[in-house]
């Protein structure tokens, strides 16, 4: 049986697994962001499975500081989940983690994040990098959405409508 915290973190892994198919709706947005991780010195595949998991983490950290049951994911604020990744130190956003992942990528991706997080100097300086491509990503969809205040079920209502559920 899968407990309210792993159902709660599998829901916000699946926020960022679609956030950056959604906002690569337009083209030229891909080719901006790899063209920034290139500068930063950053793996493309690397620096996106990084934005994914830091989409994840930010989602998880607002979660737990408003008592956020997995049941009531999709209304969280998408603009919650941007300021998070913005404002929040790199290791608040892994406080209250799960002990164990089902998909092995997020442990990967978590391991690294965490290396980043602590290592300091250079690694720091591209979260801090990475943070603001996705704050970038989080408010276009914001931007985007018919909604005045989206949430994050706008956003897998949004990914739904252009089939990226199963990416």
């Amino acid at each position: 049986m899968t407990s309210e915290h792993e159902m709660l973190w599998r829901r916000c892994a699946h926020l960022g697994r679609i956030l950056l198919p959604l906002v690569d709706q337009e083209p030229w947005r891909l080719a901006r962001r790899h063209e920034n991780l290139r500068n930063w010195g950053i793996d493309v595949a690397v620096g996106e499975r990084l934005i994914e998991v830091f989409a994840a983490l930010a989602a998880h950290a607002v979660a737990a500081d408003t008592s956020v049951p997995a049941a009531e994911f999709d209304a969280l604020p998408l603009s919650s989940v941007a300021d998070a990744a913005t404002k929040k130190r790199d290791f608040e956003l892994l406080a209250g983690l799960p002990d164990t992942f089902a998909d092995d990528r997020d442990r990967q991706a978590i391991g690294l994040f965490r290396l980043h997080a602590y290592e300091g100097g250079q690694a720091s300086r591209r979260l801090f990098q990475l943070g603001r491509e996705l704050r970038y990503a989080l408010v276009t969809l914001a931007e985007r959405s018919p909604m005045p205040n989206p949430t994050c079920g706008d956003v897998f209502r949004s990914a739904t409508e252009a089939d990226l559920q199963g990416r």
